[in-house]
């Protein structure tokens, strides 16, 4: 494939391969974590979480400057230092167009440290290879925060795929803990009673 113009699964691979190049430990979340422990739907974006150090900035906007995304290294070195807000790295290839968001751990953020302690290594198939994800209970963490925010139904659809999908096997101490601690007991409550007795 002509690399100037992947498709969304080839475009998956150049981000991630930029940031193993720099040695930067990384997850895959939102609807690319969504297809492996709920169910596919269309996305155009890629979420990441990644822990970089700032001196490795330079390295990384090189390796994605070789991959066709524009990511100045002091923009990147000033993104991983904000501390007001919750913004991403945006890295958009040019003649795609399709766009990672590649978020920062920053100190404090102990859920993101827990999620990436937690990560899986998943096997997506021959197209996306495997790749590092949110672990399901992680995903349905971040899913209830997004949901708590914005009401969007994608997150509660993802949130729904999730848990009918995988059931028993979630670590419901783990999200039960982390959903108090953040705020989000009730919500994380009401969805499991809208869900099939059971589950």
């Amino acid at each position: 494939m002509d690399d100037r113009f992947p498709d969304f699964a080839a475009f998956v691979r150049l981000v991630i391969e930029a940031l193993e190049a720099t040695g930067v430990d990384y997850l895959v979340g939102g609807a690319v974590a969504a297809w492996a422990w709920g169910e596919p739907r269309a996305t155009l974006d890629l979420d990441v979480v990644a822990d970089i150090p700032l001196e490795a900035a330079d390295r990384l906007s090189a390796e994605l400057e070789a991959r066709r995304m524009l990511v100045p290294a002091e923009i990147i070195r000033e993104t991983i230092l904000e501390d007001r807000a919750d913004l991403a790295i945006n890295a958009i290839h040019m003649e795609a167009g399709y766009k990672a968001e590649i978020f920062p751990l920053r100190p404090g953020d102990e859920l993101r440290r827990s999620a990436l302690a937690r990560r899986r290594p998943v096997d997506l198939g021959p197209d996306l290879g495997r790749l590092y994800l949110h672990s399901p209970e992680d995903l349905v963490l971040y899913k209830l925060s997004f949901y708590a925010l914005g009401a969007q139904t994608k997150h509660l659809r993802d949130l729904t795929a999730i848990v009918l999908s995988l059931g028993d096997e979630l670590d419901r101490a783990y999200i039960d803990g982390w959903a108090g601690r953040l705020g989000l007991n009730t919500l994380w409550d009401e969805l499991r009673q809208q869900l099939p007795p059971g589950e």
